[in-house]
């Protein structure tokens, strides 16, 4: 099977779209008028137990805001701090599309073939809780980063909440603190 012509599935689907935003509040409830997105569930400063940029120490602090668009999840992504400067400048665009989650079998794998079609990682980070998951800079081809974790129960457990009450929401109350 060539690069080009990935069988159904392989090299993780797309589970999630991510737009940087000013304020993850605000954008949230701008989503949910304009788009019917949501609810959104708003995680603030989630502890990053490490994380590391180009074989150092890095600082990714964020907030972000998850909701249901559709059959896809969305984040939305406000950047408080990153450093170094070369991870700031990857991390924080400003605004406008920021990444696409997939779910990988093994990230050492996933990390490794990303790296092989030239989309080198920028962050690779573990959250308190233990899920690891990494950025790859695909903006010179795509104009955005690639997000990588393995799927586990919590991560499942999320993903299903979110789904859940998207369906049963009647658009009152969008933005929901986790």
């Amino acid at each position: 099977m060539s690069r080009s012509e990935p069988a159904a599935g392989a090299h993780g689907t797309i589970v999630q779209i991510a737009y940087a935003v000013d304020d993850v509040r605000t954008a949230a409830r701008r989503m949910a008028a304009d788009l019917g997105a949501g609810p959104f569930f708003v995680r603030r400063h989630p502890p990053l137990a490490s994380a590391e940029h180009a074989g150092s120490p890095a600082v990714f602090d964020h907030s972000s805001a998850y909701g249901q668009w559709g059959a896809l999840q969305i984040e939305l992504v406000q950047v408080h701090a990153a450093e170094p400067a070369t991870l700031a400048a990857a991390v924080d665009p400003g605004s406008g599309l920021h990444h696409v989650a997939m779910f990988a079998e093994s990230i050492e794998a996933e990390q490794s073939r990303l790296e092989q079609c030239g989309f080198p990682c920028v962050l690779d980070a573990v959250t308190d809780g233990g899920v690891r998951f990494a950025f790859h800079d695909a903006r010179h081809s795509l104009g955005h980063l690639l997000e990588i974790y393995e799927p586990s129960p919590g991560i499942a457990r999320f993903y299903e909440m979110v789904r859940t009450s998207a369906r049963a929401w009647d658009g009152s109350d969008p933005v929901r603190e986790l």
